[in-house]
């Protein structure tokens, strides 16, 4: 476990006034005016017109495929699923509920390859989760056959790479969480077959199988059954992803799988100790396996800055619940000042360039990509990175770092390409492998 990452400008104040229990004395003020800028203060320049031309050029020969997006959620959510009566041709941005992603915009960030979110949140379980995970498909395939020329489904590197050719958006999807099979193998072979590519093995909790990066252990990493499911996947041509899980899990995985698997939205531990981030010894080993760590955009995972003030700012939700118990419109005023006088510092593009060159550094050039978890976290954007439209400006933050055009092709998609052609290849060789007839409990 390593200790809370902080810089050296916020150790003397952050970290001391964790270890001291003083989060909320007099200079809280100038703690958090230290973090960083405001998200007002932060802009970004326009791109170079030669590094445009050399941008367009790279994603033109190589498909831009972002590992993670959860516009299928936010369309439930926010407009019961109604796909066919919710516009977003262009403008997602101006709607009532405002989105991250429209058709325009993704266009405008030469997407040319995304993994939709089927997400389904870790409190469901049985039916109601694998009912929800239903739902959630169809609404991926409604938005396709919705923007015909936009968008195309697709379900192997071969789809992508012909479709990308045509100026549509290769359409994959991926389910994030394990207990979106509600425990069932049977359930697992269905979703694949209505064109589910990988599956993250766990979400925000434990499930019957696996454990979480973000909850109490209780399995010491995979269960019998969770190396099970990794066999089966490998069987069937279906990606392990291994974002959101524990570092034991991780090494579980890839002790068990004989596939590459791929991180489709985190980021290097090494920089912020958030648990949701991969840390260094994995980056090694997914070297090894062949596979890929798509980096996220989310400021509460990238930043150090954005985690020590997320950190005083629960404290102060705390304090509050004590001193205004039972008086939630003085509960409510005290935060509302607190934040207006304790803006979250911005999260600069550098930083997810940051991120990138240190899994590139650790784990290869061969080995990272793009993770965005956009529509995920509409009020946390990176500045420069709002929407789908922002990928060419991170390219140029990398170009300006001395990134050569095969380096950059890597990462924008020929990575997952070859995640997704291994791990093809290892369900070609095991064609004549039974389907698992399994269930929790037995091995």
């Amino acid at each position: 476990m390593h200790m809370l990452l902080c810089p050296a400008s916020l150790k003397a104040r952050v970290c001391a006034h964790h270890a001291t229990s003083r989060l909320f004395s007099g200079a809280i003020g100038a703690l958090l005016a230290s973090l960083g800028a405001p998200l007002a203060a932060q802009t970004v320049p326009p791109i170079d017109s030669a590094v445009e031309a050399r941008i367009d050029r790279i994603l033109k020969a190589t498909p831009l495929i972002d590992g993670h997006n959860d516009l299928a959620w936010e369309l439930r959510e926010k407009y019961a699923s109604k796909v066919e009566t919710t516009n977003v041709a262009a403008n997602s941005d101006k709607l009532s509920s405002p989105l991250q992603t429209d058709m325009a915009r993704l266009h405008a960030g030469h997407v040319g390859g995304q993994f939709w979110s089927v997400y389904v949140p870790a409190e469901m379980s049985g039916s109601a989760a694998v009912q929800a995970t239903l739902e959630q498909v169809d609404i991926v395939k409604r938005l396709a056959a919705r923007y015909p020329n936009d968008l195309e489904l697709a379900t192997t590197a071969d789809d992508v790479v012909r479709i990308h050719k045509t100026g549509r958006v290769a359409s994959l999807i991926g389910m994030e969480g394990g207990h979106q099979i509600g425990n069932s193998l049977a359930v697992l072979r269905q979703i694949y077959g209505l064109g589910v590519r990988y599956m993250t093995l766990t979400h925000f909790l434990d499930n019957d199988w696996a454990d979480s990066a973000t909850d109490d252990p209780r399995h010491n990493g995979l269960a019998p059954f969770g190396k099970t499911v990794v066999a089966e996947m490998n069987r069937i041509g279906m990606i392990l992803d291994l974002s959101h899980v524990s570092p034991k899990t991780m090494m579980d995985a890839l002790d068990a799988t004989k596939a590459p698997v791929m991180f489709s939205h985190s980021s290097a531990r090494a920089l912020n100790d958030h648990p949701r981030n991969v840390p260094d010894d994995v980056l090694k080993r997914v070297a090894v396996n062949g596979g890929v760590v798509m980096v996220n955009f989310f400021p509460g995972h990238l930043s150090q800055a954005v985690t020590a003030w997320s950190a005083v700012r629960a404290g102060e939700e705390a304090r509050g619940k004590v001193y205004y118990n039972g008086q939630p419109e003085r509960r409510k005023a005290a935060m509302d000042a607190w934040d207006k006088s304790n803006p979250k510092p911005a999260t600069s593009i550098g930083l997810v360039a940051d991120h990138i060159e240190h899994v590139a550094l650790v784990a290869g050039h061969d080995h990272v990509g793009l993770g965005s978890d956009l529509d995920g976290i509409n009020n946390e954007a990176v500045v420069g990175l709002e929407g789908v439209d922002g990928y060419p400006r991170l390219l140029a933050e990398l170009i300006q770092r001395g990134w050569s055009d095969a380096n950059l092709a890597k990462l924008a998609g020929e990575n997952i390409l070859r995640v997704m052609r291994g791990v093809e290849a290892t369900a070609a060789a095991m064609r004549n492998a039974f389907p698992s007839t399994a269930t929790l409990g037995t091995k």
